[in-house]
């Protein structure tokens, strides 16, 4: 060090060699000066930014350690230790996708051995397909990813991560950690939530999990609201106990009250009324393609009465088309982006219907819906501020019935959602926009302000833009939607109570709404 001190004009060699001096008398400081002066003047040459990152971990400055790694690697993408040195940053950081991105082009992690903790209940074979990775064997990125979407397809997994523990003899055992749905719930106040959450809105939901530790799922809806009765059940399971493969049979009858209005508060006339019978069952099948591609099909028979409708100049006898109904579904989604680094995702969607209804006279009609979805956590670890962006559209082509017709508004059995327009007045359905053409952003944002493990309450902003449109002139809302307010999830063993404020930027009404998730 002294003799580089000497030296009154320093090239970048000797810029080097002193910040590597200074590095090993912890003297962080000057050596990052000097090795940012040795940078200016060699800035292709990957020594500086691996040993100004050093400097920086030595610091604890992780995310300034993890940025001059990243742009080591820009330098010699294929340079082992700062692929090995920026994986154990990620590592460090709790972003394991990303440690296991750069472990991986070295060669890196080997698994020595597989557990769970606690034990799970699910079968042990079931659990086994689910985890596609194994024993004395390298981790691929691949295959985690593809271990996660697994297990979230079983559905009996609210909540889970894997945890690398590192060995002495450089090796790593993989521990998953889940909690595990089971039964009517882990103990009486578990089972009581989950049963009677939506008490206050007059509806129970019986549901019971995981029967036999297959991943077997028997969900219910039971609501007695007399404007908006409505019985549900659904069973699904894993197909020949693959979890790549999920199959799912359905039952509903639904007996609602409907006031069409152009508003869910103030001087909101009803324009047109009915009350709809509707009677269905349905099947549907669902595959995981790797971690990016899951797609499913279905078929839904139906049908459906119209009573003590008023129509008014809305619903025309097209819309009130009763009788029997034969639908095919389709749906697919697709990973398009997945960075680790930045635990940024954007995943695209799209679905398609086709129906018919053997109404006088018969009649048919076709649904096409797509959406983009960007979700993002802008912090190293964790999910405050979580951060989702989604946008869908959908169009409907041919004659379809009132109850096919999508809706922009917050309501129980509507997932359109413009939280400042409420889509029920006096327990009534239709006080909010109904159509047959639509385009929907929704934005929101979640900062968590309390969670010790059973306990969790977030809140956040939220900005939605929409537009609904129909051949019918007298329903849409003619004109964009804009609205915007907070939101906030209490989330109590898994059960979330959900508040919302709205504001609509154009009419300056208020909207406040509480539903169960």
């Amino acid at each position: 060090m002294r003799l580089v001190e000497a030296v009154p004009v320093r090239s970048a060699e000797l810029n080097y060699e002193y910040g590597l001096a200074l590095a090993h008398l912890e003297r962080w400081d000057e050596a990052r000066r000097a090795l940012l002066a040795g940078s200016r003047l060699q800035p292709r040459d990957k020594r500086f930014p691996v040993e100004l990152a050093g400097v920086a971990f030595k610091q604890k400055n992780y995310p300034q350690a993890i940025a001059y790694l990243r742009r080591a690697l820009r330098l010699d993408p294929h340079d082992d230790y700062s692929n090995d040195f920026l994986a154990t940053e990620y590592f460090l950081q709790g972003n394991l996708e990303a440690a296991l991105k750069y472990w991986n082009r070295v060669g890196k992690p080997k698994i020595a051995e597989l557990r769970n903790d606690p034990a799970l209940h699910i079968r042990p074979a079931l659990l086994d397909h689910a985890i596609s990775f194994s024993a004395e064997s390298e981790l691929p990125l691949d295959d985690f990813l593809a271990s996660q979407a697994r297990l979230r397809n079983l559905a009996v997994f609210p909540a889970y991560h894997f945890d690398l523990l590192a060995r002495e003899d450089g090796r790593f055992d993989s521990v998953l950690r889940a909690q595990e749905l089971n039964g009517f719930g882990a103990g009486k106040l578990d089972a009581a939530l989950r049963l009677f959450r939506g008490l206050p809105f007059q509806e129970i939901n019986p549901e019971y999990y995981n029967a036999g530790g297959r991943a077997i799922n028997i969900l219910s809806l039971v609501r007695w609201d007399p404007d908006k009765r409505r019985l549900w059940a659904a069973v699904s399971a894993p197909l020949g106990q693959s979890p790549q493969w999920r199959f799912r049979i359905n039952a509903g009858l639904r007996n609602e009250n409907w006031d069409i209005r152009n508003g869910f508060t103030g001087p909101a006339p009803v324009l047109a009324s009915l009350n709809l019978r509707r009677e269905v069952v349905g099947a549907e099948i669902a595959r995981l393609a790797g971690w990016r591609w899951r797609w499913s099909l279905g078929v839904e028979f139906s049908h459906r009465d119209y009573r003590n409708a008023v129509p008014g100049a809305l619903l025309t006898p097209q819309l009130l088309a009763q009788g029997y109904q034969l639908k095919q579904t389709g749906t697919m989604a697709y990973q398009l982006l997945h960075s680790p680094e930045h635990r940024l995702t954007i995943t695209a969607g799209g679905g398609a219907q086709a129906a018919r209804i053997w109404s006088t006279p018969a009649q048919s009609f076709q649904k096409l819906q797509g959406s983009l979805e960007i979700h993002w956590y802008p912090r190293s670890r964790g999910d405050d501020y979580e951060t989702r962006w989604r946008v869908r559209a959908g169009k409907i082509f041919g004659q379809p019935s009132f109850d096919e017709l999508y809706m922009l508004g917050l309501e129980r059995d509507n997932d359109l959602w413009m939280r400042a327009h409420i889509g029920v007045r006096d327990g009534r359905k239709g006080s909010a926009p109904l159509g047959g053409n639509f385009f929907l952003s929704n934005w929101q944002m979640d900062k968590n302000l309390y969670s010790n493990g059973l306990i969790t309450f977030k809140l956040g902003p939220f900005l939605d833009a929409g537009k609904i449109t129909d051949p019918v002139s007298a329903l849409g809302s003619r004109k964009w939607l804009f609205d915007t307010g907070a939101q906030t999830t209490l989330r109590v063993l898994g059960v979330g109570v959900v508040f919302v404020y709205g504001k609509d930027l154009r009419t300056g009404n208020n909207a406040f709404y509480t539903t169960i998730s």
